[in-house]
């Protein structure tokens, strides 16, 4: 049974703890950024990087930088340095045996830097990002 509920916004995520494994989760989490317009551009394993890096034991953990084209170029035509905030992190990560997956508000990252025409992207990119965690 996979949990469809929606997430929980806090201060700069949108979150949900899902009723499946890691590694479905993860599938049906780059299904639903695909199905919402978003392609990967990064991919960070988490787990293997500690692992390599550190030599520190870590559960699995990845993050998905995200982009939708369309909405990157309006936002980099109204704020050419935006770069800096995108693309869009997605995570997925397994802990004390629950797997979670969550996406950063784009409201609340590009509401930082004060410009008022980044808003109404930020607000729609938001919505399309809380319906790909949703759909997981």
């Amino acid at each position: 049974m996979h949990t469809m509920q929606g997430g929980t916004a806090t201060m700069y995520y949108y979150k949900k703890a899902v009723d499946m494994g890691f590694n479905e989760a993860q599938q049906r989490l780059r299904s639903a950024l695909q199905q919402e317009g978003f392609g990967i551009l990064t991919e960070i394993d988490v787990q293997a990087t500690l692992k390599n890096k550190l030599n520190v034991a870590w559960e699995p953990y990845l993050i998905l930088g995200a982009c939708n084209p369309p909405f990157a170029h309006k936002a980099l035509e109204a704020e050419h340095d935006l770069g800096l905030l995108l693309p869009c992190n997605t995570i997925v990560y397994s802990k004390d045996g629950k797997v979670f997956v969550a996406a950063v508000l784009p409201t609340v990252q590009l509401g930082k830097v004060g410009n008022p025409a980044l808003m109404p992207i930020a607000q729609q990119i938001e919505e399309k990002l809380k319906r790909v965690i949703d759909a997981v």
